[in-house]
Order: structure tokens, then sequence, then C-alpha cells
């Protein structure tokens, strides 16, 4: 039977990092992966350029940009392992890169890039890798574990966890990581897809279904008092309810039954504007508000009442000062999202109660979670690659120190 002094199950972006570094400060890693393929989830995203860390994370205050059961759990890893640290391995490989929009970093060609300097970094630390190889079970006999799988037995004395969440089934996500926590006696935060459009009831989206494809920078905010979150992005309206960063964003702070509130029109005296206009135009309503949002959410809006169906000097001031406040202050209740489908990341996992901040080790003497399988779900714009790097990096030292 292999000995190995550390197995690592998942080749994603926090398994690759964490089996390369630890392999390169003298453990003898062995990687395993079920799937076919390393790294999809790095291949997809960013739209194919891989958004793989962001500028504005700070790590003395991860819970602006981190969400779980503790936000504060992950400041030790991200403190130790920042974005300029992952941006000068990127620059080390000569991987060209460029800042999109709010400290998010892309790669300028191709996803392919970061797999590739994944893999060189694993070789350089002369990591084994099994791929495609599934693990049936998992057993620790006081000592060391016992892992048994399609290419046959392996021992080890230390097992990371790095399989991910539930999101996007079709490249192979699997609750295996939080099955191993639960086999072990560790907690596990409850699931839901995060960073994932949400959708809305057929019937009483029909007026907004004609606006598929109509994208615009919106407020937007869920929650009530202390609990109120918000942010400044794009919405993107499509056949079965909203997506866009601004949507993506709000769902993983939103819960069912809850409502969202957007202002469509933000920094815009939209009452004003309208009276305004009332006073000096005799253009249509929907007309004068193509000025402030959109064209056709213009019409969409005018269309719903007759009374806005008209030029803007014959218009009611209460049906201009309703339809402003409509626009700016659209409330809706969700009725679902597009699940793990299309969800960009899991919120919830294994639970950091159980888990040790410095190390990633859990309460199970040897078995470490590192990555989304993990209870930390950051922000959309390249905090979850960072959150995959720093536990990584953290479990990495620690899988370098003699077991104690």
């Amino acid at each position: 039977m292999p000995d190995f002094d550390a197995v690592i199950l998942g080749a994603g972006a926090a398994g690759l990092f964490c089996a390369g570094m630890a392999g390169q400060l003298g453990v003898k890693v062995l990687l395993i992966d079920h799937a076919e393929k390393v790294a999809e989830k790095i291949r997809i995203s960013g739209g194919g350029r891989c958004n793989f860390t962001n500028r504005d994370l700070d790590p003395r205050a991860p819970q602006k940009h981190f969400l779980g059961g503790n936000a504060h759990f992950c400041r030790s890893a991200l403190a130790r392992y920042t974005p300029q640290d992952f941006i000068a391995l990127v620059r080390k490989h000569g991987i060209a890169h460029h800042e999109k929009h709010k400290g998010q970093l892309f790669g300028d060609h191709s996803s392919d890039d970061f797999i590739r300097m994944l893999l060189a970094e694993c070789a350089t630390g002369g990591v084994t890798h099994w791929q495609p190889c599934r693990v049936e079970a998992i057993a620790h006999d006081g000592e060391a574990y016992t892992l048994q799988t399609s290419r046959g037995p392996v021992r080890a004395p230390r097992v990371v966890i790095a399989t991910g969440g539930l999101s996007i089934p079709k490249i192979g996500a699997t609750d295996f990581g939080h099955r191993v926590a639960q086999q072990f006696g560790l907690r596990v935060a409850p699931l839901r897809p995060a960073l994932v459009p949400l959708t809305f009831d057929g019937e009483a989206w029909q007026p907004f279904a004609q606006l598929a494809g109509l994208a615009l920078p919106v407020r937007i905010e869920t929650g009530e008092k202390k609990e109120r979150v918000a942010f400044d992005e794009d919405l993107l309206f499509t056949h079965r309810g909203l997506s866009g960063p601004a949507v993506l964003q709000i769902s993983s702070y939103w819960r069912e039954g809850q409502a969202i509130r957007i202002d469509l029109a933000p920094g815009q005296d939209l009452a004003g504007e309208l009276m305004q206009a009332k006073a000096r135009s005799r253009k249509l309503v929907a007309n004068e508000l193509a000025q402030w949002v959109p064209a056709r959410l213009a019409d969409a809006w005018a269309q719903q009442d007759p009374a806005l169906q008209r030029p803007v000097n014959e218009a009611g001031d209460k049906a201009l000062q309703q339809l402003a406040q409509r626009l700016q202050r659209w409330e809706l209740v969700p009725t679902g999202s597009e699940g793990y489908r299309k969800a960009e990341v899991t919120a919830g996992g294994v639970d950091t109660r159980d888990l040790s901040q410095q190390t990633m080790e859990s309460k199970q003497p040897g078995l470490y979670f590192i990555g989304e399988v993990v209870d930390v779900t950051g922000w959309l714009g390249g905090y979850n690659f960072q959150w995959a790097w720093a536990s990584a990096n953290a479990c990495a030292q620690a899988l370098a120190k003699p077991a104690e």
C-alpha cells in the first residue's frame, strides 16, 4: 500500500494550490480527484478568463467581503496570504492580467493559463496525481487514514478535503466533503446556493419578462436595520427573473420569503425630475422617463398604468410621484433562485467552530478542510478564489510541520 505524508482530495483551486505548496515545502503529497479534468471551475470562471483575486480585500476586516457562521474566521489565513502574494506568483509565471472593476483581477487571455500555473507548481513540488480516481471509503485507525480508492488503497497520517460545494453539478460538484465531515462527527452549516440568479412567479413576472437581456446600474438591498445589506452594481433582467452582479451579490444574503428592494435610477431625484418635465414638456411620460432609465424599462413601467400612457404634462402629480417611488424603491419577493445549477458558489459548509483558523485542521486530528467546502463565502469578484489560495496556504504550512 502506497504511503504519503498527506492525501489531498479535490484538484480544484484550493486543492491544486495546497498540493503544490506543500510539495515544495517537502511534504510527500498525493492529489486525488474523481473528475477527468482538473479545475473545471477555474476554467469557466470570469467568462473563461479567471477572476483570480481582488485587490480591495482587507484581511483586517474580512467580514466586509465574506459571510458565514463566523465571518472573522478567515482573517488569519487571509492576512498570511494576501492578494499581493498571489499576484506575485501570477507575475512569476508571466501571466498577463488586468483590473476590470472594483479591484477584480482577470487574466488577459485564458483561465487555462492559471490551471497550467497550478499544475506547474505541483510538478515542482513532486506531487503524485491520481485522476480520475474515486474515493470509496475513508477510515482512521488512531494513527493514520486509509483511503479505499478506484486505484487501490492508500495510507497517510493527514488528509485534506478540498472538494468544493454543490455548485454547478455538471462539472462534477458533489457533497463528498460534507459527508466526510459528518462521518467524523464534525458539524456542517446548512447549505444553499449563493451568487445565484433569483427567480419570480411566472405570471407575476410576465410584465418584466419582455425586458430579458436589459442591463442597467442599480442599488439593491435586502434585510432590515442592522441586517440590511446593499450593493451598487449592474442588474440584468432574464426571462425567469433577475441576474447580473447586483443580484448575484444580494443572493448570498437573501433568505426565502424575504423582499429585495431595488433603486433603478440610483442617485436621481426622479420625482423632482418628472415634476419639472411636467412643467415644460409635452412628450409621453415614457419618453421623458427614458432620460434616466433605459427606454425599454420606461415603456414597461408606463404600460402598467393607464394614467401614465399620456403626455407628461397631462399626467397627475400623484401618478408621477408614485411612478418615481416604484422605480426607486421597487420591492419584490423572489420565489426562489436558479439553484446550484447556476450558483457560482455554495454558502454554508463545514462549520468553522470545528476548524482551526491557523491550520484548517478539524477537531478530528489530521483531517483538514480548505476552500469552498468550508462555511466561508466571499463576495463576487475574486474573493472566493482568494479564500481558496489563503486557506490552502495555511493548510500547506501546517502540513510541512511535524505532526505533534
